[in-house]
């Protein structure tokens, strides 16, 4: 998003050569309309991640008692919302010694829903917030990973909500 920033900065700057002050006021505009504050972040929870001695197991207890519809590859997902504005959050039980978490030891991780991964990544990154791994795409989204400052893994989710949908055979 900065190069794209500079990019229009410099092409002022060009066009204008003699006017720094109008480049000044587009640089001012651009850095505006990326404050943190004007961008939406988090929309949601996208998903609960958490280590367990017995990954199906725990699943199947909550299946039985408490009717948590599980997908053909065994982990959790749950719809929310009305149609035309509505969602998923995923909660999936994995095994202790899996290593998606690292680096951080904590024994879960939470997904957020996001509206623009590369924009927030961005915006992230300017604030000081240790990105971890280069973001990765799938057709149901994009996929980024922060740390918070208690050393918590947090996944940013930008979903594809009807991708997701008929990936993982859902209503």
């Amino acid at each position: 998003m900065m190069s794209i920033i500079r990019s229009i900065l410099g092409y002022t700057l060009y066009k204008y050569p003699n006017k720094s002050s109008k480049a000044q006021n587009v640089l001012y505009v651009l850095k505006k309309s990326l404050k943190p504050d004007n961008m939406k972040r988090v929309t949601g929870i996208g998903g609960i991640f958490f280590k367990a001695r017995d990954p199906k197991a725990l699943q199947g207890w909550y299946q039985k008692h408490l009717g948590l519809p599980a997908t053909p590859d065994g982990y959790i997902v749950l719809q929310w919302g009305q149609e035309g504005d509505s969602g998923y959050t995923v909660w999936s039980a994995m095994p202790e010694s899996t290593q998606y978490y690292a680096p951080s030891s904590s024994p879960f991780m939470i997904n957020y829903r996001v509206d623009n991964l590369d924009a927030l990544l961005a915006v992230l990154r300017e604030e000081g917030v240790e990105i971890v791994g280069e973001p990765e795409e799938y057709d149901y989204g994009k996929f980024g990973w922060i740390m918070d400052p208690e050393g918590n893994k947090i996944e940013l989710w930008e979903p594809r909500d009807e991708v997701f949908r008929e990936v993982n055979k859902l209503g």
